[in-house]
């Protein structure tokens, strides 16, 4: 089926960049994915690592269409929805074009904007400076908590406590304290084995 048969032509996203590559984290580390990353961000991590996403402005609006037919080029069918705060945005017409072009459908938020869209999987990665909302805490199937410092190991805990059972745990440093925090989580995790670890792979094996 043609998207522009399903999607109208004015819907636009900002897209800062696409691009295939394996994701690098959680639950779906060592996947194919096409991910889609969207301009715009009103967490503002002091660690961000893509800063450059933060200003929607800064990034071209493009249709749905041109979006699929990006992703479509590539023989992956794991569509992944990241940011910036990719919930900034509308997103019910990008999934729904690209559950009709075949792909599952990810997405990695922080949780502190309205949930849109229909996804197949959803990572949370709860942020201090942004709380997430209720409702996407409730619908995650991954929580994602960055380990910056010892407090937040509480802070994970606090989130862990409110997903429902069948959500996947996952701690990962953050990767200019790697170095540091990673022995810590390591024991964190054989002392509490609900937990798992995240090591964005892809930055070790030096792919986007």
């Amino acid at each position: 089926m043609e998207v522009e048969q399903i999607i109208p032509d004015t819907t636009t996203l900002p897209v800062m960049e696409a691009f295939y590559t394996l994701q690098g984290e959680g639950y779906h580390q060592g996947k194919a994915a096409y991910f889609i990353r969207l301009g715009g961000c009103d967490v503002g991590c002091v660690w961000c690592d893509v800063k450059d996403s933060w200003d929607a402005d800064r990034h071209p609006q493009l249709s749905i269409t041109e979006i699929i037919t990006e992703a479509q080029k590539y023989p992956g069918r794991l569509a992944v929805v990241t940011g910036g705060e990719p919930l900034l945005h509308n997103l019910d017409n990008l999934t729904a074009a690209l559950h009709a072009a075949g792909f599952d459908t990810n997405i990695e938020t922080s949780g502190s904007s309205p949930l849109s869209g229909k996804w197949d999987w959803i990572c949370l990665s709860p942020k201090k400076f942004k709380f997430p909302l209720d409702e996407v805490i409730l619908a995650a199937d991954e929580l994602k908590v960055v380990i910056f410092n010892k407090s937040d190991f509480e802070w994970a805990e606090k989130y862990a406590s409110q997903v429902k059972p069948s959500c996947k745990l996952f701690l990962q440093p953050e990767w200019d304290k790697k170095d540091q925090m990673l022995p810590l989580i390591i024991d964190y995790i054989k002392e509490n084995p609900q937990w798992e670890l995240s090591i964005q792979a892809h930055k070790y094996i030096h792919v986007p």
